[in-house]
């Protein structure tokens, strides 16, 4: 995965180190997957400050164990349908030629 979090608004807001409105995230590591924290709103950029703080408990390891096992599905399920896309564009690319070869054929015959 590009990022280990996501985004999102929340009412229950509070103030970082850097005196602005922290962000709450959902880290989608495999330790904490699903699990909110709020953070520094400009998390790594180079004047962001360090303010951390879990919003969630920490997940239960079968939680944990399920999540973890759903998103490799949910990637290994993209991967396969990548290679579905692929296998019908080169499916109608062998079509496409196969057509060709019979055009070309009727007209020489």
């Amino acid at each position: 995965m590009e990022n280990s979090y996501s985004i999102s608004q929340n009412r229950d807001e509070q103030v970082c180190f850097c005196g602005q409105i922290s962000a709450t995230r959902t880290s989608w590591t495999e330790n904490n997957p699903g699990r909110r924290f709020r953070g520094c709103r400009f998390y790594g950029r180079p004047d962001a400050c360090d303010y951390f703080s879990w919003v969630d408990p920490p997940p239960h390891p079968r939680y944990k164990s399920i999540i973890n096992g759903l998103l490799r599905k949910a990637n290994n399920n993209g991967n396969e349908e990548i290679k579905m896309r692929r296998l019908l564009k080169l499916h109608q690319i062998v079509i496409g030629a196969f057509m060709i070869v019979a055009v070309i054929v009727h007209y020489v015959l």
